[in-house]
């Protein structure tokens, strides 16, 4: 079985830095993007297995980047977990919304983030 890719679509390099030890004990292969235009392209050329976005990312939102990958044939399938340190009411269904397939606020637990991972993507 061939490894599998997930891309993290985050502009804060404190939190990239988290998930990269996070997934450094595991078989998955990280892809970074730092804004949601990079994101969105990156997707669409890496075809990852799983998408981890923030919602707050330049250029383009987290939410508005999934919606665009929802409607490219291409990457509409992708599991995307939508991640997000401004939780509020109704953002939950936001993230449904435009297409998440899960939605986690932050602070999270890195060791619940990474069981959500391997449940939407098991690993090779």
């Amino acid at each position: 079985m061939s490894q599998k890719t997930i891309l993290y679509v985050e502009d804060n390099e404190f939190n990239r830095k988290i998930i990269r030890q996070l997934l450094a004990q595991t078989s998955y292969r990280l892809r970074e993007a730092h804004d949601g235009e990079s994101g969105v392209r990156a997707a669409q050329d890496e075809l990852p297995d799983l998408i981890l976005m923030d919602v707050q990312l330049p250029k383009m939102s987290g939410l508005e980047a999934t919606q665009r990958l929802r409607a490219d044939p291409r990457t509409a399938a992708v599991p995307i977990i939508i991640i997000t340190s401004y939780a509020m009411d109704g953002d939950a269904q936001k993230a449904n919304d435009a297409g998440a397939t899960a939605y986690l606020a932050k602070p999270y637990s890195p060791r619940h983030l990474l069981a959500k991972i391997r449940e939407i993507v098991p690993e090779a």
